[in-house]
This record gives C-alpha cells, structure tokens and sequence, in this order.
C-alpha cells in the first residue's frame, strides 16, 4: 500500500485560513513565479477556480509535479468538500477521493466522478489505500487530518510553509491534543515565497 501524507499550505504560525476559511496570502506564491506547474494546455489541473493557471519557481514546479504525481487518493473532510463543491468531480491530483462524512454524497452529483463518502476515519483510510494501491493518499491537514495523524494512520506530514502570519484561524494540526514526534525532515526545498518540508512520523 502506498504512503499517507497529511498535507496543505501553512503560515509561520501554523494555519491553513483564517477564521472565515479565507486562505489570504497563503497561496499567492502558486500565481508568481514563471514555470507552469502543468503544461499550460492541461486545463484539468493548471487553473484554480479562478481560471488562474498555477505558475510557481522552477524549483516549486519540479517539487509541486512530482507531489501531485504520486497521488492516488485524495481524502478530505465534508466542509471543504462543500466548500468547494468537490471540485466539480475532478480533484487538482490523483483519480479518486474519500470524503470523510457522516452525510451522504448529494444526490445526482456527478455520478461519473470517483468520489467515497465514509463516516469513519480507519474505514476511511482503508478505502483511500485500497483505491490508491501503490499511490500516495493525500490527507488534507485540519480536522479530518488530525483526526488521522491521532489514529496513528499518517506517515508523512507535509508543509507547504509561508512566510506569513495569521494569528488565528483554521490550524494545520486542527485539535490534536497529544504530542506527536517527528522526524527530521527528509525533504527541505526552499521555493520563492514558500519552502517545502516533509517529516516522517516517527512509530
């Protein structure tokens, strides 16, 4: 089975947005540099819902296209799920997605689309691995990610860091309220405007 890394962009201070789910700045530095993440005809995964296409440093681009290569499975909580309406079907990365709600997938909403409503974190993550195989299965940080780092479940955490202070808002651990230990980051790139970590959860 393929590796879960619990990931998202991250201020200094450790939110993923505001109180409001505003990402202010947070992404900025996905828009200013001059290498396409994607080739630019790829309209499935280069636009934000803005229909911006991703342009980043050649050194977030290198790291950025490999992450999103390796992913199987996108697994994500029911409110971002709503929030952005599930993109629609058709998720920045990977071929399927596990929803983790207690509600079930709205009705008639893109039947064709590769999307799993599971109320459980374990059967959640069991799905996710089972239909990523040898894939990486991407969990977004927040409460459905501490959730699963607090299962013992995650085996990487990934930052995305940004040099920006919120203050208050969504954090990147959500409510996890026992320690975890990592360790050091195997991965450090440092881009323009963001710097790219990886750790590995320590068993």
């Amino acid at each position: 089975m393929g590796t879960v890394i619990m990931h998202d962009v991250v201020s200094l201070d450790g939110f993923i947005a505001d109180e409001s789910d505003n990402v202010g700045s947070l992404h900025d530095w996905y828009f200013s540099g001059d290498t396409p993440i994607t080739p630019i005809d790829d309209e499935e995964y280069d636009h934000s819902s803005t229909g911006s296409p991703f342009r980043v440093s050649r050194v977030s681009a290198d790291y950025v296209r490999s992450m999103w290569d390796s992913i199987g499975t996108i697994v994500m909580g029911r409110h971002l799920f709503d929030m952005m309406n599930g993109w629609e079907g058709h998720p920045p990365a990977g071929d399927h997605v596990v929803v983790v709600s207690h509600r079930p997938k709205p009705e008639g909403w893109h039947p064709e689309a590769s999307f799993h409503f599971i109320d459980n974190i374990d059967a959640a993550i069991a799905k996710a691995k089972e239909l990523a195989g040898e894939r990486v299965v991407a969990v977004n940080a927040g409460d459905v990610g501490s959730q699963v780092l607090a299962a013992g479940l995650v085996d990487e955490v990934a930052m995305d860091l940004v040099p920006v202070v919120f203050g208050k808002g969504k954090r990147f651990f959500g409510g996890i309220d026992n320690q975890k230990l990592l360790e050091d980051p195997h991965v450090v790139i440092q881009g323009e405007r963001v710097l790219h970590l990886r750790f590995r959860v320590r068993a």
